[in-house]
């Protein structure tokens, strides 16, 4: 086959699967799981096989009409070049361990049907994404995993929590998307066609004529898509849809799209000085802001979509110095550590029957329960740590590097102050996501209390997809060296300085959060020592009712209920100090969207309801009694009597003789 062939069948064939697992889930569910995987697994090999023919060499390009428009034409296009190539391989790889990893995980669930299909469909978008040469069939893609995510997260909508945060994901990237569309069309007029190639001739040609505004817009659908500083607080809440999703959407789909959108049409942002300048502070305020936040969260899925946020900050700030390969490599770097950390969070959760990293404190030989996801985990979260010779260290050296260029003012792309903005950021970054990884690892793998619950070993479709994960997880940033090509050929290697001051910093976040987590504990031991043992705090599972009424958390059945208090061993609140309560609720930012957006929405909605029932409803009563009345006299006038009649018909002629002298009198005096 062609490489061409090949390609269109790596998404097609997960659509496929997603369609016959919807039209005969029901009917023969022994053919659900199959469905499920072998499709992906399939478009994983063929995906395989055409990033190894592209070799980074000239992109691969093949496009067909799909309907006369009258105006811009529209055409069913690749454009396969070596981000696109390795950018689907990250997919279907993660895609597969989500599969696999999610027979063993909702074995038991009863949706499971229509969670597989749409999790086939989702991963044929994100691949319809990638592999897209126009922009409208790419933004079919785009829409359709906001509606995948939007069942997904979704998925236990017996819970409030889920219903809440699906519809505030769906509305949250369908406010960016607005501004995006409106970008992709004024694009497409500058540049005369939705085509990717002719887009980018376009601008090598000084073609586009509102470079600024349309970066702008396009940016506003990016921020929405990869959750980014305004419009990231949908992800957070998305963590109440089931792990294996979280995997997926954090790791290869929906938070990737954007990232990957501005990669692919890099010369239409580093157009503009502005917008490369916004992009720059937008992504400094994502990685701080997500920094200070996980350090302070509970929820150990909440710490790792604070996380993304950051790493996805880390990207945008690539793109800001108008470095693409960086950002590239950073996402695929991420994208394995990631759905690594997801799924083992998952096993974790499943072990310790919650969410909760102070429960998880208060247990103690957790880590020797589920020893496959302990050894992933603290692989994954060295890779998160940017510890060398993880993964996560080269990936996030080549960002700071490309930074340092641009602040130094080695770039002719991107501003100096775009580079110092991305470079300081992502220095203050590092400490941060070194101290909430140490923190996570510390109060999940390092408590003392009761005995851990014992459930036996995990499924091994749970914990294979782990071990393939950390493959990648541990040596992908060696390989950066054979992708030179794919990377358009420029190295991606650190440099002394950057070196240095990133994992010194690492270092430095990690040592922090150890020692205030000994000392903590070292406290609390003490105290214990002295006081007679709380049950309540030695066996949180048994703890009352009390306890859980002073927690805001709560978590459905599939991924622990059990709600606890606070750890005062926790290193987050020390390091934190009065930041802690600012930093674990978002610093308020849904509460300020709920001021500004929610209420006046709210109150817009009463005004019209107002207006619709004591107004438009009037009238209509209004007519219908007039008409009523008239009906009411119009009968009563309908007496029978002859007399009646002639009366009346006299009295009638009387005053139409006497109204015709009247006017022909005041014609006749004018």
């Amino acid at each position: 086959m062609t490489t061409t062939t090949l390609a269109v069948l790596v998404p097609l064939l997960p659509f496929l699967g997603s369609v016959a697992g919807l039209l005969i889930g029901r009917t023969a569910p022994g053919f659900v799981r199959p469905l499920a995987v072998l499709p992906v697994l399939a478009s994983a090999v063929l995906a395989v096989t055409v990033a190894v023919r592209q070799g980074g060499e000239a992109p691969v390009n093949a496009a067909t009409r799909l309907t006369p428009t009258g105006s811009v034409p529209i055409d069913l296009a690749l454009h396969i070049d070596g981000f696109a190539a390795l950018v689907s391989v990250l997919v279907v790889i993660v895609a597969s361990c989500v599969q696999i990893y999610s027979t063993a995980y909702l074995r038991d669930d009863p949706r499971y049907p229509s969670y597989a299909a749409l999790v086939s469909l989702f991963t044929a978008a994100m691949l319809l994404v990638v592999y897209s040469g126009d922009l409208m069939v790419l933004l079919v893609g785009w829409e359709i995993m906001g509606i995948c995510s939007y069942f997904l997260v979704g998925h236990y909508w017996e819970t409030p929590e889920a219903r809440a945060a699906s519809l505030k994901a769906f509305l949250v990237t369908k406010l960016g998307d607005v501004p995006f569309l409106i970008g992709l069309f004024a694009l497409a007029t500058d540049a005369g066609t939705f085509r990717i190639t002719g887009i980018l001739d376009a601008v090598a040609d000084g073609g586009i004529d509102h470079p600024t505004v349309i970066a702008l817009l396009l940016i506003a659908g990016v921020a929405g898509k990869s959750a980014q500083f305004p419009l990231h607080t949908w992800l957070p809440d998305a963590m109440a849809g089931p792990t294996p999703v979280s995997a997926l959407i954090h790791a290869a789909t929906m938070v990737a799209a954007g990232i990957y959108f501005v990669a692919r049409l890099l010369p239409v942002f580093a157009a503009s000085a502005a917008a490369l300048t916004v992009l720059a502070v937008m992504a400094a305020i994502t990685m701080i802001g997500s920094g200070l936040a996980a350090l302070a969260q509970d929820d150990i899925k909440r710490v790792l979509a604070y996380s993304t946020i950051g790493q996805l900050g880390y990207m945008a700030g690539a793109l800001a110095v108008a470095d693409r390969g960086a950002a590239v490599f950073h996402l695929l770097s991420h994208g394995a550590f990631k759905a690594l950390l997801f799924l083992a969070a998952g096993v974790v959760i499943h072990a310790a029957g919650t969410n909760s990293l102070a429960a998880m404190s208060r247990m103690n030989g957790l880590s020797k329960r589920i020893p496959d996801a302990y050894w992933t985990m603290t692989v994954a979260l060295l890779a998160l740590a940017a510890i060398p010779p993880f993964a996560g260290f080269f990936s996030k050296e080549a960002v700071l590097v490309a930074a340092e260029h641009t602040a130094l003012g080695d770039s002719d792309t991107a501003p100096g102050a775009a580079g110092w903005t991305v470079l300081i950021a992502g220095l203050l970054t590092a400490l941060l996501t070194a101290a909430y990884a140490a923190r996570l690892w510390l109060l999940a793998f390092r408590g003392s209390g009761a005995e851990a619950p014992d459930h036996g070993r995990e499924p091994r479709a749970m914990t294979l997809p782990l071990w393939l994960l950390a493959v990648p997880s541990l040596g992908f940033g060696l390989t950066y060296g054979y992708l030179k090509d794919w990377f358009d050929g420029h190295s991606l290697a650190a440099t002394l300085t950057t070196a240095v001051l990133g994992t010194g910093l690492s270092l430095i976040g990690g040592l922090l959060t150890y020692g205030a987590w000994r000392s903590l504990r070292t406290r609390r031991e003490g105290a214990r020592a002295l006081t007679p043992p709380d049950p309540a705090a030695e066996h949180p599972e048994a703890a009352p009712s009390l306890i859980e009424a002073e927690t805001v958390a709560s978590h459905t059945a599939f991924y622990g209920s059990i709600t606890t208090a606070p750890d005062p061993a926790d290193p987050g609140r020390k390091l934190l100090g009065p930041l802690h309560s600012h930093a674990a609720s978002g610093f308020h930012l849904d509460a300020v969207y709920h001021v500004l957006f929610v209420r006046p929405v709210q109150a817009a909605a009463e005004l019209v309801r107002f207006l619709d029932r004591e107004v438009v409803d009037t009238y209509v009563r209004g007519a219908g009694t007039g008409s009523n009345w008239l009906g009411i006299l119009v009968r009563r006038a309908q007496t029978g009597n002859v007399q009646t009649y002639l009366s009346a018909l006299l009295a009638g002629s009387i005053v139409l003789a006497i109204a015709a002298v009247v006017l022909s009198n005041a014609n006749a005096g004018s």
